[in-house]
Parts: C-alpha cells; structure tokens; sequence
C-alpha cells in the first residue's frame, strides 16, 4: 500500500490539502496528514508529493497521433509508441481518433484498436485506451476541415456494427442522408452521436437532439459561424445542455471566443481536447495527416490549401491556456480534462475524480501546473 502526502488534491468541487492511500486504486482520502502515520503504520509506503496539486489522471476524447505516430497507421508499434507517448503531457486515458480515409484503412485501424485494447494489462506504463472516437467519414463535404473529400460518404451501418465494442464516439454531420437513421442507430448501441463537420441549421440541430445527438465536436471548427438570424449548430450549443469539445491551443479559437464560451456556457459541459496529430512533440516540418500532406510551421499544422489540420496541442497546455486566459477556479479547469469526460463517456464510476474506489491514475502538477509525474492504476508512469 501506498500513500501520497503533502498535496494539494484537486476534487470536482474544491481543492483541499490531505494525502491519498492507494494501491491501483484509491483506499482512503485523509485531510488530516497527522493521520497518516495512524492509519496503517509503517507498512504504508510514503510518497512526499512536494506540495504540488494532485489532479485525476487527463482523458483525451479527441486525439489522433504523436511523436510521429498516429491511430491511422492501424499498427500495434503505432498505438503502443502513442500510448507511451501521452503520459508526459498527464493523459492517462484516450480516445484514439480515426479520419475519414478509404473504408479499408479505417477498418484496419479500428481492427489495430480493438487488438491494443485486449492486450493492455492493469500496471502497463502507457495511456489506457478507452476505445474509438471514429471522427467521419459521415460528414458533411462542405464542413470537411482537413478530411479528404474522397473519402466522405453516406452513412454506412456495415462499418460501424462490427465494432460496436470499441466504438464509444462518431462524429457525422446530422444533415446529412442517412443520419437519423444512423444516430438512432447508435445511440440504441449506447454509442455517443456528436455533431460535427457539419453545416446543420439550429433547427436541424434540435432535432437532432431529440434522435440522439449529445455532443459537439471540437465547437467553432468546421462548420458555419454564429450569426444573429442563423443561429447554428454554435447557437444550438449555447442555448442547450449538449456537452461541447473545444482545442484550447489559442489557434483554432481566438482566447476572446473561448472567454465568451467559458461564460455562456455551463462548465460541467466542456470538455478539452488536443485533436492532436503525429507532428504533436515533435519539430516545424512536414507531415501526413489522414493521407494528405501537412506543414508544420511556427507550431500551426496546415493543408496546401491553409486549412487546419489537427493541433501540436497536448492537454496540460490546454488547461494552462484556459487557466492563463480566464479567472475559473482550476478544479472547475480541471474538470474539463478530468471528471467531464469520464462523465461524458459513463465512466466517472471508476475515472476521473479523485474518490475511494476509484482507479488510481493522478497527475502532480506544480504551481504553474507542469506536469511533474503521473500514476495510472498505482504506477508511477512518468
């Protein structure tokens, strides 16, 4: 057994100083340190935390590759090169994103994640996998941001119903023909339908609400603006209780539309994402993202043709960024890495939130909230 002391702990509603005693779970939270000691005497192994704050471990619901690897490579090296990859930046647990690319790679790739998936066992030192997050290829081709236009299609239920166990979002542009079947499909399955790569009127929106649509990927990001007589799927966000994803890296959203957000909308439903691509830690330069060319240049990943093409982002400079540009609380900025996601995807029972019972996955974080080491499952990983 194990106890980490001297920290900071960051719950969903406060933050308060204590220790935890865990093993690959969570046993006891003590406010009290003196009580420590008094608790399982000498047994215990004691771990000094510095006095730095103790957060949940990050959930990434939308990432897609790393340190030159990325989830469309459809290999175990790719997965298990990303897996050890994320834990530096304080994610403990992802969603490895597809793109829309021939129906074979996607296949493949979704093949690669259920594999990975069966082979993690409790103690391994990368992230967790907690399924797939297939992002397209039922998208609108108007909306299509950085997926090639050749590999958009219609809703096809034969792609997604042999993977219903490792699915746990798609993203599709409900306009689209063959949507509300497809949602209604899903939602049936438990798999979350969220709305993005999308032109959808505010009126299509609410009805799609009412299908099942319960979330929105990465808001502002390819699709229309907000505008007074048509409203949107971003006035549609504002207006309802949908959660919403946002890349927080201060380029795909100007800091003054992410204050805007962070007002109007409640807390409890944003949820932080990298959309990061293979060029994530890695130099100015070019790269491939979804089978086509992409230059990285001053941090900024592009098309030929300007557009943005996933982020360099990781999710400890996105809570930072959101920290520095805002005066929340940082357990409501927390939140948005942490217990949101895992609420999101129904998984708060074990993951992100700091409770007796829980799994044992933390990030230390110092007072600039870098990330000074990580636990997943009771391991230090980083």
């Amino acid at each position: 057994m194990k106890v980490l002391k001297n920290i900071k702990i960051i719950f969903p509603d406060k933050i308060e100083k204590g220790s935890i005693i865990f093993s690959d779970r969570i046993e006891k939270i003590i406010i009290k340190e003196k009580d420590v000691c008094q608790e399982k005497g000498s047994s215990l192994d004691i771990i000094d935390g510095g006095g730095y704050y103790l957060s949940p471990g990050f959930i990434d619901i939308h990432f897609h590759g790393v340190a030159g690897f990325d989830t469309m490579d459809a290999s175990q090296e790719a997965l298990l090169h990303i897996r050890e990859s994320l834990p530096e930046s304080g994610v403990t647990s992802f969603l490895p994103t597809t793109i829309s690319m021939p129906i074979e790679d996607l296949i493949r790739s979704l093949e690669a994640i259920r594999i990975a998936m069966r082979k993690e066992r409790t103690g391994s030192t990368g992230a967790r996998i907690l399924g797939c997050h297939l992002e397209g290829p039922f998208i609108n081709k108007k909306y299509k941001g950085a997926h090639a236009e050749e590999n958009i299609i219609l809703p096809d239920l034969e792609l997604i119903k042999n993977f219903i166990d490792i699915i746990k979002i798609v993203t599709l542009a409900p306009e689209i023909e063959g949507a509300e079947e497809l949602i209604s499909f899903l939602r049936a399955k438990g798999i979350i339908c969220s709305a993005g790569h999308s032109g959808a009127t505010y009126e299509e929106m609410l009805k799609a609400l009412r299908s099942g649509i319960s979330h929105i990927t990465h808001l502002f990001n390819a699709m229309p603006g907000l505008h007074h007589r048509d409203p949107g799927i971003i006035g549609t966000a504002l207006t309802t209780d949908i959660s919403i994803e946002l890349i927080a890296d201060l380029i795909h959203i100007h800091p003054a539309v992410l204050q805007l957000v962070l007002q109007a909308k409640d807390l409890n439903q944003i949820i932080l994402v990298t959309d990061q691509m293979r060029a994530g830690t890695l130099e100015d330069g070019e790269y491939e993202f979804g089978g086509q060319p992409v230059i990285v240049k001053e941090g900024i990943a592009r098309l030929a043709d300007g557009s943005l093409a996933g982020s360099r982002l990781t999710l400890d400079q996105a809570v930072r960024n959101i920290s520095r540009i805002s005066s929340l609380p940082l357990y409501k900025i927390i939140n948005m890495v942490t217990y949101n996601p895992a609420r999101l995807l129904g998984l708060d029972d074990e993951l992100g939130w700091i409770r007796a019972g829980n799994r044992a996955d933390f990030v230390l974080l110092d007072k600039g909230l870098k990330v000074k080491s990580v636990f997943k499952d009771g391991l230090r990983i980083y």
